[in-house]
Formats: C-alpha cells, structure tokens, sequence
C-alpha cells in the first residue's frame, strides 16, 4: 500500500516522497483514514511506530480544505507534548510534511524567553504545538484562543501522567470547546489515562499496531551483570570497540553529568542533557548528536522523549528504570522504522528485581551478555532484602549504690578506692572534713550575715560618701561583693 491508497492529498504525498517515505507503517495506515473521516481516535503504539506522522497528515489535509489568511487566523489544532524536544520535533514534523501548503504552525515551551512565541501567535498560526506549562502561562496573559479548536491531539499521555501534568491537562481540557476531533495516543494505558480516554473521546476508533507494553522485534536486547563501580568501565570499553553514536540513559540527572565527565576524562566525545540543561544547551547537543559530531549522548528519561535520530544502533541503560514502562520508552530509540537496533543494560545486584519486571512486562528474557573482567557476585540469585539481626541486650554494669553493701571485689575498676559515706551526728550525710590549713588556697566558709555586714561597713568606710551612695543603688549583690572584697 502507498500513502496516496490512503486518500492523501499530492501536495503532502509529494513531501513525503521528498522524504524518503516509501509505504505507510501499521499505525499510519489504520490511523489516517479514520482520522481523515473526523473519527476520535485513539492509539496504543510505543515510541518510533511513526505516530507523528499519522496524526499530523491528517490533520494538514483537513485544515487545508478551509484556509485562513494574514493576522487573523485562528488556532484551528492544538498538539500538547510532555516536553520540549518533542514539541520541537513534532512542529518539524507539520512544517516538512505541509511544506506546499499555505498553513502555519508554532511551538511554544518552557525554559527560555517568550518573546519569540508570543510574536509568532501574533502574527497569526492555523497548528500550535505547546507543552503543558507554558501553554497555561500564555493562555492566562490572553495569547492564546483555543475556542476556535477543531482538532485535538494529546501526545504520549502516559509519559504526561509520570510528569506530574495531570492537573494541567484537565485545566486545559475545560478550555476546549465541546466539539472537536480528538487522537489521543499513548505507549501504555495506565488507570489515569483510561479516565481521561473516557471523558475526551467519544466512540473513538482503536488503533494498537503492537501489544501494549511491548517492544519492537528488530531491536536486540541484551544485559550485562556489573557492579555499580564497573559500570563506566563497561561503557568505555562498548564506546571505543564500537564507534557509533550511542544513548545513554541513567535514573538521575546529577548521574548524567557524572556518567559525562567520566567518559570525558576517558577521551570519549559525550554531552549530557536533562532538565537543568538551559534549552540552548540541550539544543545544542543534541544537534551535535545528530551530526555524529558527539559520539554518546547522556540523557534522563524525560529529557529523551524528544530525540529522533534515524539509524540509531545503540541504546544503553546505565542504571536501570524503576518503572518498567520507561524501558519500553528508552529502547524505543532505538530499531525505528525497521532498522535494526540494540539495546545494552548494566544491572548491578541491587537492580535485579527491576531486570525481572521489565521481562515479566515484556514477556521476554534478555539475552546475557558475558563480563568475564568485571563479574558480579551472586548474580545467579535475587538480592534478599538486608534483615536486621537483632543484636543481644547488652549486660548492664551494676550501678555503684552507696547505702548498699556491696564489697569491693565486684566493683569493675578494684584498684581504684571507693567512697564510702558514713553516718554522722550531723545534718550531713558525708563524713566531716578536716579543717584545712589557712595557709592552702581554698574558698573560705560563708559568713553570717552579721560578719559580712560589718566586714562590708569596714570596707567601704574608706572610700567617701560617694562610694556610700553607690552602695545603696547596688543592692543585694553589693552586699555580697562587698563581703568578698573584705576577705
């Protein structure tokens, strides 16, 4: 089947062909004449199936049947993406394949000035591309006008839903005007996603080129046991055998630019991005990515939901993804419209468990690679959780109790003399000191109020009637200044 059997129309068949596209894959052939027919639709394909273009061909060919001209334009489509980089090339996307047809299309995101933005929605687009955020910021300032909306079409809304954006994508749903075109499309179908599925569309039509939760057959996926520490030493030594540009996923992004300084240090070309990345940075590299001017591309999982590079051979999972789901999205880079791909991961003892859910969702054991140099000690096994060991009560040491007779041979310390107390006559429980020698420095006894009295009249006497007047402000504390400074 050609896409012109599809009911295309020449002038985005013409660009296609430009492009190299030869036949339509599955979900672009089940999804294009529905969409055509103004049919909601909804569809379950992972990463790199071609779903852009099977909702973006759509949409053009229909907007094109009513064209708008100059500043006066409305927003007749609106495409919400996770992030940045993929609201970048989605946006490509629309450009490349309506290249002969008189519509405009922006991006607005994020992380940089929306000056920019804000003169091309001015200036008048037909299809906005925005990411949840900025499109709030931008509607609440009255840039945007979404009541002119005819078509709708969420993006990987399961990725949205691990971002946290499900508050905003329901702020943005009552925006939306009752009558419209939905194609909704996810990877995966939480229980959050079937709700919104079930408030948005309305007798859609099911598209699932692929089981759900699947990975694609023409990428070869293997696993490497390696400690944590060795792991590095594993990606050198893949880097410098194999000279291809090369995906590296890890779980954080302070292990990104850790993973990038390491490779650095090695004499390996890499670059990092993740979120923290300025958007010039990220652009940046990712276009030295793709100019193979940078041979490993360090990524977080969000920040690689943008990246599309025809003929990427190599995935690599540096740690391991909590979630299983995010493997189907992280080797999905990788194996695009039938080419071949591979797809390595470093799992250390502790990541074992995340090893066996990401086979028990794919259905499918990865193939063990040997690591003869950096083996991993008991990989045969899955890690039992650390159990406390309960220590044993520690013995407690008698307490020395003065009134009780205890001899001195069950003391700890029998070298050392004991005190004793002893009864008296006296009020006090210790035994009577001897008086001490006048000559010793000691603190002398208290005096009587009386002695320290006339002590204080003795003292200050000398000093005038100013001095007198002095005393009487100080008070009591004078009073006991005074009878230390008669001693």
């Amino acid at each position: 089947m050609e896409f012109y059997d599809l009911g295309i129309i020449p002038e985005i068949t013409e660009a296609l062909d430009e492009e190299g596209y030869e036949t339509p894959t599955p979900i672009q052939e089940k999804t294009i004449p529905a969409a055509l027919e103004g049919r909601d639709v909804l569809g379950l394909a992972q990463t790199g199936t071609g779903k852009t273009c099977a909702f973006a061909v759509p949409t053009l060919q229909r907007l094109a049947k009513r064209l708008q001209h100059g500043k006066n334009r409305k927003i007749r489509a609106l495409v919400l993406t996770p992030t940045r980089e993929l609201g970048v090339q989605v946006n490509d996307s629309f450009r490349v394949y309506g290249r002969y047809l008189p519509l405009r299309s922006t991006v607005v995101f994020g992380g940089v000035n929306q000056g920019r933005q804000v003169n091309a929605l001015r200036s008048g687009i037909d299809i906005l591309v925005a990411t949840p955020g900025r499109l709030i910021d931008l509607m609440n300032q009255g840039y945007i006008d979404l009541s002119h909306l005819e078509i709708f079409i969420l993006d990987e809304a399961d990725r949205m839903l691990d971002m946290g954006f499900i508050h905003d994508i329901r702020k943005i749903l009552k925006s939306l005007p009752a009558q419209k075109q939905t194609l909704f499309f996810s990877a995966t179908m939480p229980k959050e996603v079937t709700e919104i599925v079930d408030r948005l569309l309305s007798n859609p039509v099911q598209v699932s080129v692929a089981p759900v939760s699947s990975t694609v057959d023409t990428v070869n996926q293997s696993v490497q046991y390696v400690d944590q520490i060795h792991k590095i030493d594993l990606l050198e030594k893949l880097a410098k055998e194999i000279p291809q540009p090369m995906l590296v996923f890890t779980r954080t992004k302070r292990g990104a630019d850790r993973v990038t300084k390491d490779l650095l240090r090695r004499g390996i070309s890499a670059q990092a991005i993740h979120g923290n990345k300025s958007q010039s940075a990220r652009q940046l590299a990712l276009d030295n990515f793709k100019n193979y001017d940078t041979q490993v591309l360090v990524a977080t999982d969000i920040a690689a939901r943008g990246i599309d590079i025809n003929e990427l051979n190599y995935v690599v999972n540096f740690d391991m993804p909590e979630v299983p789901e995010t493997y189907v999205h992280r080797i999905g880079r990788t194996g695009r419209a039938g080419h071949s791909g591979n797809s390595i991961s470093y799992v250390n003892y502790r990541e074992i468990p995340l090893l066996k859910d990401i086979e028990k969702l794919i259905n499918k054991n990865l193939t063990v690679l040997e690591n003869e140099k950096y083996p991993i000690e008991d990989k045969s096994e899955k890690p039992k959780q650390k159990q406390r060991v309960k220590k044993a009560p520690a013995q407690k040491k008698p307490k020395h109790n003065p009134r009780s007779k205890v001899s001195q041979e069950h003391s700890e310390k029998p070298d050392r003399p004991q005190r004793t107390r002893k009864k008296s006559d006296s009020k006090s429980k210790w035994e009577a000191k001897p008086p001490r020698d006048s000559k010793s420095k000691t603190t002398p006894k208290k005096k009587s109020r009386s002695n320290a009295a006339s002590s204080k009249n003795e003292t200050w006497s000398n000093k005038g009637k100013s001095n007198k007047n002095k005393q009487s402000t100080h008070g009591r504390r004078n009073r006991n200044y005074g009878s230390k400074k008669a001693k």
